[in-house]
């Protein structure tokens, strides 16, 4: 462990000593070309250029996990929205192309203009084609929300073919089309509309993606979980790819959960034996920090837990499990020290 291990330079270094005229040579190259690495070799990709180039650097990947991902980034939009008190439906239509629209009835994407470097230009676009750019710093207007980069969206944008907004505000409905990332037309100013809210087509690129079909069951999963995490929103979720044959109409699930993450709890314990019917569900808010529990014990060994921090799934637990697990362990133990429960009164249970 001791030992170092020569670099690149450390091995040139050993080469030149062995044969000193090609070291002079050498030198004198280095110092003429910088080791044919200068300024020439500096690129700077503006706007959107990064996302296409490495998409996978913004969306996980550019196969199914990624095509999937594009959907999620647009519906935490619409979620976000929902938290903030604004929006309570949520709709998502996979269409014949594979093409998804995804229609909210929050506040819909500011259209006023705002001045970027001088150049002005409408905060919807500013939103679209800009990293870094959102309404989710300000934390006036999102107290809550899924991400705090500003990345999403305008990543969807850059990764589609075919990417159409339509705005309802303002007492007017609002219109704009982008493709690959850049705008092939100005917001237009439609007619007048007392809807409120916003609608996102895209049709993401196949020049960039690995899989283009969208799988409905991925979808309804995410869609789902949304629904339970955010008690009484309503999200639709309609495949135009597959008709029912008895009614003749789309494949369409509704997901609504007025319990919220104690029917989600109900849904994991679904055919097995449960120790009590109903689940113990408890939520508080402290420090501007709100939080929901529930919980169900079966009869099986083995735990299911599941942790979510602002509708994220923390698959790698965090201080919210810890401290919970902590919690119910000594509040578990008082009772059963109080009630006289335990052979020894020393005795306590362990965390599992």
């Amino acid at each position: 462990a001791s030992t170092a291990i020569p670099t690149e330079t450390a091995l040139l270094e050993l080469e030149d000593n062995a044969n000193p005229t090609a070291a002079k040579g050498s030198a004198k190259k280095e110092k003429a070309d910088g080791g044919g690495y200068s300024a020439e070799n500096i690129t700077v990709l503006e706007g959107l250029a990064a996302v296409r180039l490495r998409p996978a650097m913004y969306i996980g990947s550019t196969g199914e996990m990624g095509l999937h991902h594009l959907v999620y980034e647009v519906v935490d939009n619409s979620v976000d929205e929902a938290l903030g008190g604004h929006a309570d439906r949520i709709d998502v239509t996979i269409h014949v192309d594979n093409s998804i629209t995804v229609v909210d009835n929050g506040r819909g994407i500011p259209v006023d203009d705002k001045i970027i470097n001088g150049e002005k230009m409408p905060a919807v676009q500013v939103v679209l084609t800009m990293l870094h750019a959102g309404g989710k710093f300000d934390a006036s207007n999102y107290k809550v929300s899924g991400g705090l980069h500003g990345v999403g969206v305008s990543c969807v944008n850059a990764l589609s073919e075919e990417f159409d907004v339509e705005i309802w505000r303002d007492d007017f409905a609002w219109e704009q089309d982008y493709s690959k990332g850049a705008p092939i037309s100005k917001l237009r100013k439609m007619g007048p509309s007392k809807r409120k809210g916003t609608k996102v087509h895209f049709l993401p690129d196949k020049s960039i993606f690995t899989v283009t079909e969208f799988n409905y069951d991925t979808l309804a999963q995410r869609l789902r979980e949304l629904a339970f995490l955010n008690k009484g929103l309503e999200i639709h979720l309609t495949d135009e790819r597959t008709t029912d044959p008895k009614t003749g109409e789309s494949k369409h699930q509704e997901f609504k959960y007025a319990g919220g993450i104690a029917e989600f709890i109900k849904h994991i314990n679904k055919g097995k034996s449960v120790l009590h019917d109903k689940p113990i569900y408890m939520e508080a808010e402290r420090d501007d920090v709100a939080m929901g529990i529930a919980l169900q014990y079966n009869d099986a060994y083995s735990e299911t837990v599941f942790t979510f921090a602002n509708n994220i799934n923390t698959v790698d637990g965090g201080t919210h499990l810890s401290g919970f697990k902590t919690a119910l362990t000594r509040t578990i133990n008082a009772a059963g020290q109080s009630l006289g429960l335990f052979k020894d009164v020393k005795e306590n249970l362990s965390g599992d």
